[in-house]
């Protein structure tokens, strides 16, 4: 029987997971679900491949590590013969020290407890899944997958702030996130079109949390994020690109202190602030209100902005990808960026755009615009095996 290894995906308010079989060059998706609503109304879902979906709504009181006791529960009782070999885990940052892919210990974990204050939204509930599951699994190696991961190695002037060097040198640059996205899109890319994958290409991840990638024979040169996953476009309840001297008059002129600061500019603002209407992009979308049509504008100006800026990091633009809930689903904010870069040379083909198509550019566009699903899952179930080495992919 092949190895079966399982992914975690540990949020602020969701714990994702998936099965997968490693018989395949890719591994082989069996099943996939998430315990959501954690802190309010949570909910139990799963889908099997080629079979039936079902949810179920959960006790309101429950923690992230009863969330995951649930879904190893789940998985035994659904598939008693399919022994896990390893567990993969998205973990948000990996600061300098992790580039790659790493199976955990005791050593590592407390290093990346380290990492908190850098990503407080989510490396606590990262590091909740992988204690949750080595608590459970005690014997099952654990494997620690870095959004970070795929952003290092940029040049100086893509990774420095103009602070005094000694500043970059303690590790206070640019990180970037997002990484496990912009590799699987990198992958993908070169089964859709080869040779435009190994050219210039910008890959906008477009959800609740927004970013952008600029790549060059598939790896990462530039990125919209910078040290934390504030920086870059607005977001669903994150501000993006800001002002530090605005920040300073809040916490000088206004008294606000840190932590109000911090609620504000992670919990109050973006797309939510802005339109004073939601989050969400389908419900600003579907608002009449003219602070959604606002936000949703605002939103595309800043896409638009920063993949200029990158188009120039890397010598120009050769390819477009959008991926992530955004990107993938709304023909709106494509068509306005697309549009607003037509003198880049950028042309959307209406009707493929509605659609979704996997193309949405026209055949007269010399730049080919691409619509891709992203699955950061599937490229840490991919991590997970080579690094544990359960397979031929390992070799």
């Amino acid at each position: 029987m092949a190895d079966r290894v399982v992914t975690l995906n540990a949020g602020s308010s969701s714990v994702k997971f998936a099965l997968f079989a490693a018989d395949a060059e890719w591994p082989r998706l069996i099943v996939s679900g998430a315990v959501d609503g954690l802190g309010a109304r949570p909910r139990f879902r799963v889908a099997v491949v080629d079979g039936e979906a079902s949810e179920k709504q959960l006790a309101a009181k429950l923690t992230h590590r009863q969330a995951i006791a649930m879904i190893f529960e789940w998985i035994e009782d659904a598939y008693p013969v399919a022994a896990v070999s390893a567990i993969g885990h998205r973990v948000v940052h990996g600061g300098l020290r992790f580039a790659a892919p790493v199976i955990v210990d005791d050593e590592t974990l407390v290093e990346l407890r380290a990492f908190v204050p850098l990503a407080p939204l989510h490396q606590p509930h990262n590091l909740a899944g992988i204690e949750g599951a080595r608590e459970a699994f005690p014997q099952v190696p654990q494997v620690a997958c870095f959004d970070t991961a795929f952003h290092r190695g940029h040049a100086f002037v893509d990774d420095a702030y103009a602070l005094p060097y000694s500043y970059y040198e303690r590790g206070l640059r640019r990180f970037g996130f997002h990484g496990l996205s912009y590799e699987y899109i990198a992958r993908r890319l070169r089964e859709i079109d080869p040779i435009h994958a190994e050219a210039g290409v910008v890959v906008a991840h477009l959800g609740n949390g927004a970013s952008l990638c600029a790549m060059k024979g598939g790896r990462s040169v530039a990125t919209s994020m910078g040290f934390s996953a504030l920086e870059g476009l607005p977001m669903g309840t994150r501000c993006g690109q800001i002002d530090p001297g605005l920040l300073l008059y809040l916490l000088q002129s206004e008294a606000m202190t840190a932590e109000e600061l911090s609620r504000l500019l992670y919990e109050r603002s973006g797309l939510l602030g802005l339109s004073g209407v939601s989050h969400d992009m389908r419900a600003l979308e579907a608002s009449a209100d003219p602070r959604a049509a606002a936000a949703i504008a605002y939103f595309i100006h800043r896409i638009k902005m920063e993949i200029a800026a990158l188009a120039a990091v890397i010598g120009g633009l050769d390819a477009l990808v959008f991926t992530a809930g955004i990107g993938e689903r709304s023909s709106r904010v494509r068509a306005g960026v697309v549009e607003g870069l037509a003198w880049l040379g950028l042309a959307l083909d209406a009707t493929a755009n509605a659609r979704n198509d996997l193309i949405i550019s026209t055949a007269q566009s010399r730049i080919p615009v691409f619509v891709a699903a992203t699955d950061e899952e599937a490229m840490i179930a991919r991590h997970t095996i080579e690094t544990a080495g359960l397979s031929a992919m390992a070799r």
